[in-house]
């Protein structure tokens, strides 16, 4: 049996380890997380955790390169100091857009980042919303990929008139995913094809499906530059649509984001707290953040306790 069940984090997304620590009634591991002069990062464990279950918290979203070289050498120390288990608990996994070779000649980052994590000595992963489920592939370690659907359906399902609620997605490959929100609120889907007719032609937004006179809730995964929801909210404008909402799990919001959704038809963004939003919140009134921490506790706790979490694979 593993020892103890401990829980560090980086200087990432601390506010949300904090959380996570309170719903599973522990103290944060006490670790001095810090930068030198020349930016080389300084990672000291102030307690013992020989022989311990560990769970490393670090989303690696903005900076990106930073965090996940926090997340590296904070694992590193952990198993110098002879841990028994580390997972590492990354809510937004960065590079998971850069998971295939779509071009000659560039790198598979999905996968180099991948191999970083399993080579620095990590036993498992647990992650939420993989941007591409099969990154879980990438890894020779077990991987838990854990969905923030019941969070954003149980908000939505409480804000929203599902009787007059039309999900949409704002490209073809992103229907399954509003189907499946479709399906549990039992209200109908759109979706939004964007082309370009012609070369040097602006791109075309057509709706395809019934918006007239409803609430349309755009269905995504991430957000990041918010250039595709904003269009597709004017689209959906354009076609009668009584209002225009979105909802995400990762706010990555980079960019021109911000004024782009400032300037936008969308009445509210819904996303969860994988990503740190502090600022955001400032700048956006439109944005509605939902807390993963409960989530993830229970996921650290049913893992520490060798239990099934298949149930929260929903």
């Amino acid at each position: 049996m593993l020892k103890g069940f401990k829980l560090f984090t980086g200087t990432s997304h601390v506010d949300l380890a904090r959380e996570v620590a309170s719903c599973l009634g522990i103290q944060l591991g006490d670790a001095t997380v810090a930068t030198f002069s020349d930016g080389e990062i300084s990672v000291r464990l102030n307690e013992n955790v020989r022989g311990s279950d560990v769970f490393v918290l670090q989303p690696t979203s903005m900076p990106v390169n930073y965090n996940i070289m926090e997340l590296l050498l904070i694992t590193d120390a952990l198993k110098r100091a002879s841990v028994g288990r580390i997972t590492a608990v990354i809510p937004y996994y960065g590079y998971a857009r850069q998971d295939r070779k779509v071009q000659p000649r560039v790198p598979i980052s999905a996968k180099l980042v991948a191999d970083l994590i399993t080579a620095v000595g990590t036993n498992r992963v647990l992650t939420v919303d993989l941007h591409a489920g099969q990154i879980q592939g990438f890894f020779n370690i077990p991987v838990d990929n854990l969905y923030a659907s019941p969070i954003l359906l149980d908000y939505i399902k409480k804000k929203y008139d599902t009787d007059h609620l039309v999900i949409v997605s704002p490209d073809a490959g992103g229907v399954e995913r509003a189907r499946a929100f479709a399906k549990r609120l039992q209200c109908s889907i759109a979706i939004v094809d964007k082309r370009r007719e012609k070369a040097n032609e602006c791109e075309v937004m057509n709706v395809i499906g019934d918006v007239s006179g409803k609430d349309a809730l755009i269905l995504d995964d991430m957000v990041d530059t918010a250039g595709t929801m904003t269009q597709a909210a004017a689209a959906l404008k354009e076609k009668g649509a009584r209002k225009v909402s979105a909802a995400c799990t990762h706010a990555v919001l980079s960019g021109a984001a911000v004024e782009r959704i400032n300037k936008s038809a969308l009445v509210e963004i819904i996303a969860t707290n994988t990503i740190p939003l502090d600022s955001k919140k400032e700048q956006l009134k439109q944005l509605t953040v939902l807390s993963i921490a409960p989530l993830l506790g229970e996921a650290i706790k049913r893992i520490h306790e060798e239990s099934s979490i298949s149930s929260l694979f929903v």
